[in-house]
């Protein structure tokens, strides 16, 4: 006599590899140990229960497949049945049970309850993907702080070789020389590793960490960012004027994408790697988490929503803890006592205006000194040995223009520097920075920023001081204030800049006139100069990346980026007939895309389009890709919001919409499943506007349906009006 019993056996996550499903967690192998072990129970089959789940945590189809029972463990192919790419939360909900007399044993009757009951318990605790980010952005920030410390002491160490100077170059002549051999030297140095090095890597794509998550998959290259670490280490320990924490942050993220290339990830996996790369290098090199998790939401991902803003300050507080573990709390500027008072606050109006002004100016000076650079013709090496000797006889009369510019500025705030001194430092720095980022000298530009910000805000003070004689007026405030004004204006990002010299100085009271000085000085360099100092350089290659817009709750809105999977293996558009057709027979899909040599999306080949190739005959070996491929259809790119893509969803016909870079280049970078995407649309309209009778009854309801997938969504175009994904 044969029994059926329904029992939940398993419940857990497995991720997906290749053509198999495996277990993500050691734990679940209990799931899989022996099948020895059920059959003792009874039961010679399993009726495996699926579910695609997206970020969301919303199943978007599900399926089951029976499984045979053999010794050792259990395999499952869901290679034809279920989705690609995402995780699957799988259940083994049915056993069959096939004979009453298999497992009599009074044993095994007695454990049976309590096995099953401790497994049912099991499946209730899920690991989700958004713990899983956090633990990831953990393990960032512990590779961030770790970067920090590496870079730091490589500098300190090759910087006290460099300027090590032999005995007997103690008088002027000689130690100026010295200097400028320095300093031209350590250009010459660091653009020969530069050349030589690229050349050895080649081209790996672009290394830029905006361009990689804001129009790009997450992917940075590895080799590329240690050969330009290198050089960026050369020429601050040579004394260029230029940040450690650019060199900082874009190996910590190059680090986070590497890791997460290894393991296969989605890219939009990859992206917020990236981005937790960022925020925890910022974070460590200036000991302020709050600012490095607010850099990488603001000017990196350009999205303050949860799901990803929790792990950049997950990641922000780890790099920052390594980091204080090794150099303590002390700030980088020497900070005096200051004292704010209400009846100051118009001054800082004027100065608002200034630092946006001379913002916008020093965004024009830097793109006009890469162009004269560039003109020159000359090798890259050649350039920043260049940028290297104006370094050096500057130096003769005013030191202070070598360095990163922490002491000078730490000396201004003190109040120890004289006008004209700061004046002339001012400028020199200024023509020394814009000549050295522009020669093509490696490292961050929040550095000199933060002290050509300071010598603004100094000269403004002396200004005040000498037309109206008020003693009330201390100098450390309009310093630290046009230090964030300043930053503001190039950045874009005022939040930011009114943190950073919150953490820097952890003096609340001058938060009103740096709150009024950070949103003037945004909207007078946005009104000369409309591109921020970082997307500036994408700008110039013809790549929109403004993630800035006037719609209410934008912040919050997913963008396509947050949704892309790897992109379906392409075809090249060379392939012969034989290749497409295997393609097609050892997949599911019904659309592949077709690349050229530069991996530019030319078109796709649909499955129902062979037909008309199949009677050629001896012929059909003359056929490629290029002879069977449609003309591309429209494609999404990764900065477009979520809502502004429905038009591209609804008109796809395929399951698996393309992602390019940009319009203009039409690189393929990924897929988004546009299931998923509708689904995630129909949930934050139905979010926003109750489904009821009245005005909107007039407007329709599209329901879209995958051919061959257990899903369905409907789209109420009655509510897309204000709706924010």
């Amino acid at each position: 006599m044969n029994n059926h019993r329904n029992r939940i056996l398993y419940q857990g996550f497995w991720w997906r590899t290749g053509r198999y499903c495996v277990i993500a967690r050691p734990w679940d192998a209990v799931r899989f140990w022996s099948a020895a072990i059920f059959r003792r129970f009874g039961f010679s089959t399993i009726e495996i229960y699926a579910q695609a789940t997206p970020v969301s945590n919303r199943p978007l189809f599900h399926g089951s497949k029976n499984v045979s029972l053999r010794r050792g463990s259990v395999s499952v192919s869901l290679n034809k049945l279920y989705y690609r790419g995402r995780n699957l939360w799988i259940s083994a909900v049915s056993e069959r049970t096939t004979s009453s007399k298999v497992g009599e044993g009074r044993f095994h009757q007695f454990i049976r309850p309590f096995y099953r009951r401790l497994l049912t318990w099991r499946g209730k605790i899920r690991f989700s993907e958004e713990a899983l980010h956090l633990v990831l952005a953990g393990c960032v920030g512990v590779i961030g702080g770790g970067t920090n410390l590496v870079f730091l002491s490589l500098s300190d160490w090759l910087s006290t070789f460099i300027w090590s100077f032999p005995d007997g170059s103690d008088n002027g002549f000689s130690r100026a020389w010295l200097v400028i051999m320095v300093t031209a030297g350590g250009g010459l140095a660091a653009g020969l590793v530069l050349h030589l090095g690229l050349r050895y890597v080649r081209q790996q794509g672009s290394s830029n960490f905006l361009e990689a998550v804001f129009l790009g998959d997450g992917r940075l290259p590895f080799r590329t960012a240690l050969v330009k670490g290198f050089s960026s280490l050369i020429s601050i320990a040579s004394g260029a004027p230029v940040g450690r924490e650019g060199s900082i942050t874009q190996l910590t993220a190059t680090f986070a994408s590497k890791w997460g290339q290894l393991f296969h990830w989605p890219p939009y996996r990859l992206r917020l790697l990236v981005a937790c790369g960022a925020a925890s290098g910022m974070a460590a090199a200036y000991n302020a988490p709050i600012a490095g998790a607010v850099f990488a939401a603001q000017i990196v991902l350009g999205n303050f929503a949860m799901n990803l803003f929790a792990p950049l300050v997950f990641a922000s507080v780890i790099a920052a803890m390594v980091s204080r573990s090794f150099f303590g709390l002390s700030p980088l500027y020497d900070v005096p006592s200051l004292e704010f008072a209400n009846d100051q606050l118009f001054w800082f109006l004027l100065l608002g205006v200034l630092c946006g002004a001379a913002a916008a100016f020093f965004q024009k000076a830097l793109r006009w000194s890469e162009s004269a650079f560039g003109k020159l013709k000359l090798p890259i090496y050649m350039r920043l040995a260049l940028g290297g000797l104006l370094v050096g006889l500057l130096a003769i009369g005013f030191p202070g223009v070598i360095g990163n510019g922490y002491q000078a500025t730490s000396e201004v705030l003190q109040g120890s520097t004289d006008s004209q001194h700061l004046l002339g430092l001012t400028f020199l720095r200024l023509v020394v920075t814009v000549c050295a980022v522009g020669a093509g000298t490696l490292g961050g530009v929040f550095t000199p920023t933060l002290f050509l910000g300071a010598g603004i805000g100094g000269l403004y003070f002396f200004s005040i001081e000498a037309l109206f004689e008020m003693p009330s007026l201390t100098i450390g405030a309009f310093v630290l204030v046009g230090m964030s004004g300043l930053l503001a204006g190039t950045t874009h990002a005022p939040l930011l800049a009114m943190i950073m010299i919150l953490e820097l100085t952890l003096n609340y009271s001058l938060m009103p006139p740096l709150m009024l000085t950070c949103a003037i000085a945004t909207l007078v360099a946005r009104g000369f100069h409309r591109p921020n100092v970082y997307s500036e350089g994408l700008e110039l290659k013809g790549l929109a990346v403004s993630w800035e817009t006037e719609r209410i709750g934008s912040a919050s809105r997913r963008r396509i980026g947050d949704l892309m999977l790897a992109p379906i293996p392409p075809l090249r558009d060379i392939d012969s007939f034989d290749k497409i057709s295997e393609r097609f027979i050892k997949s599911t899909y019904h659309f592949l895309p077709v690349v050229d040599a530069d991996k530019r999306l030319v078109g796709i080949v649909a499955l129902q389009d062979l037909k008309g190739h199949l009677t050629m005959g001896d012929h059909l070996t003359s056929v490629i890709a290029m002879d069977v491929m449609r003309p591309p259809p429209e494609v999404l790119t990764p900065n477009q919001h979520l809502d502004e893509a429905l038009t591209i969803l609804l008109s796809s016909e395929a399951r698996n919409v393309s992602v390019v870079n940009n319009l203009s280049d039409m690189r393929l970078i990924g897929v988004v499943v546009r299931s998923e995407a509708l689904g995630l649309l129909s949930e934050a309209i139905a979010s926003k506007l109750p489904m009821s009778s009245g005005k909107w009854s007039r407007y329709p309801i599209v329901r879209v349906r995958d051919a061959g997938w257990s899903c369905g969504v409907a789209i109420d175009l009655r509510a897309t009006a204000g709706c924010s994904v």
